[in-house]
């Protein structure tokens, strides 16, 4: 689990596929900072997804990348020097200044347009799968390259949304540096697929064996039809 908030820009030193497995290892350095407290299994969002690290030194370390992950993500489209979003998975002490993030990355967006906006950025993405766009809600979090933040406007008829980025944040992600056509991970508010799950099982197939409450509401109005007709 992450908070999104970006403790880290990293750079890929070094990049290994495994054409026994299709996957790829990446060694990320100047990385320091996050590897004070680390053990080998520990986990670390890299733009965003949640990847386990295989070995490290003082300033650098290792995540294997499965071939699933780099389908669903933009891991794939990095090379040598390429900077990454850190962070480290949450502790005890950890303050919540973002939102809950799971770094499992739905999809990808890609940057339809970018505004200057006196000092901050906006931001206008489009995702490669559209139906993540109903979990997208304007002023709610999405996750995007591993930051969490703040959706400012969404157009769900031509299937886009925008986030702004001020100087400070700018400053701190890589996102920020990224242009028209290029991609970014997204992971929505995970909260919002609960909430879908629950409404729809209560409609759809009710509680503890009774009728979704779908096939009580046709009833009724059968029901009330049927008597209003006398039979």
């Amino acid at each position: 689990m992450f908070t999104g908030i970006v403790e880290i820009i990293g750079v890929v030193s070094e990049l290994n596929p495994q054409s026994e497995d299709g996957g790829t290892t990446l060694t990320i350095s100047e990385a320091s900072e996050i590897l004070k407290d680390c053990h080998l299994g520990d986990s670390i969002s890299v733009n965003g997804t949640c990847l386990t690290v295989t070995s490290f030194d003082a300033s650098t370390f290792k995540v294997g990348v499965a071939p699933e992950t780099l389908r669903r993500t933009n891991l794939g489209s990095l090379t040598k020097n390429s900077k990454v979003n850190l962070e480290r998975a949450v502790s005890a002490e950890t303050r919540m200044g973002g939102h809950f993030v799971q770094g499992h990355v739905d999809t990808t967006a890609s940057i339809l347009s970018v505004t200057p906006d006196g000092n901050a950025l906006t931001f206008r993405l489009q995702p490669r799968e559209r139906e993540v766009l109903r979990y997208v809600v304007e002023k709610g979090y999405v996750t995007l390259d591993g930051a969490s933040l703040t959706v400012t406007k969404v157009q769900d008829e031509e299937g886009w949304w925008e986030v702004m980025l001020i100087s400070y944040t700018q400053e701190r992600i890589v996102t920020a540096g990224k242009k028209v056509g290029e991609e970014v991970n997204v992971e929505v508010d995970q909260i919002g697929k609960y909430v879908e799950k629950a409404v729809e099982g209560y409609f759809e197939r009710g509680v503890g064996g009774e009728p979704a409450i779908l096939e009580k509401i046709v009833q009724r109005l059968v029901d009330s039809r049927l008597a209003s007709k006398g039979l």
